[in-house]
């Protein structure tokens, strides 16, 4: 009976041996996912930040990189640990997976709540972003930025394009006559916002559209971030299965 006993305990930690080993496979290709969306949010989707008021949506990319950077360092360990069946290396496993786990939550629920306030932060910041920033010193990002939402989104202002009669830009010698920037207009040329009529500007605002945008990508932050969360917790189940598994057969 002792003897069926040991055999059955030896099957069963094969069996986690191997279904932990897979989890860490799949959960590296996850980490790598995680610090690629992370690094896309920084590298191609950072444009607007500069106008936005906090850094809540900086901070929440962060995090992934962060998350996916470390998410692939575990998975490594974790297949060491598991055929090393050092009990060891299975509990720091088991708290770098926590870490992360929390990160990632951390992730979701700034992403999530700084989705219900979008709207409020760019009705009370943005116009006041375009017009006293807009082409002053010290302030090229924002200009930039600028240029690039009214082109991509084929807008002008953030209300619409009557808000630049309340930029210093426009309304200084600088501006070369212009009652818009050239960026609102439909077709880009040197002075072109000197004319604000409707078939040679955009006249809708920004506003919604670069919400929208915005909402969408943070929609994509929490969802990897909670998802993969998610996963992780089956990865914390195999590890105190196998860890016991292997504390059982020492003993």
């Amino acid at each position: 009976m002792g003897e069926f006993n040991e055999k059955k305990t030896t099957c069963g930690t094969v069996c986690l041996k191997y279904l932990l080993f897979t989890y860490n496979c799949c959960f590296w290709l996850a980490g790598l996912a995680v610090m690629a969306v992370g690094i896309w949010t920084l590298a191609l989707k950072s444009d607007y930040i500069s106008l936005l008021a906090s850094g809540t949506y900086l901070a929440t990319a962060y995090i992934l990189v962060v998350a996916g950077t470390v998410v692939m360092v575990t998975g490594v360990l974790g297949c060491c640990a598991t055929f090393k069946e050092r009990r060891n290396l299975l509990r720091l496993y088991f708290i770098l997976l926590l870490i992360i786990f929390l990160l990632e939550i951390i992730a979701g629920i700034l992403a999530y709540a700084y989705y219900q306030q979008l709207n409020t932060e760019l009705k009370e910041n943005l116009k006041d972003t375009m017009t006293k920033r807009y082409h002053q010193p010290g302030h090229e990002a924002v200009t930039s930025a600028v240029d690039q939402l009214q082109q991509e989104f084929h807008c002008c202002g953030s209300n619409n394009s009557q808000d630049w009669r309340d930029s210093e830009w426009i309304r200084s010698q600088e501006a070369g006559g212009r009652v818009v920037p050239d960026s609102c207009c439909k077709t880009v040329v040197a002075l072109c916002g000197q004319r604000d009529h409707a078939s040679n500007i955009y006249k809708g605002g920004c506003i919604t559209k670069l919400e929208t945008f915005i909402q969408e990508h943070l929609r994509v932050i929490g969802a990897v971030g909670i998802g993969i969360a998610c996963v992780q917790v089956f990865g914390m189940i195999f590890t105190c299965c196998l860890y016991r598994s292997l504390k059982l057969e020492h003993y």
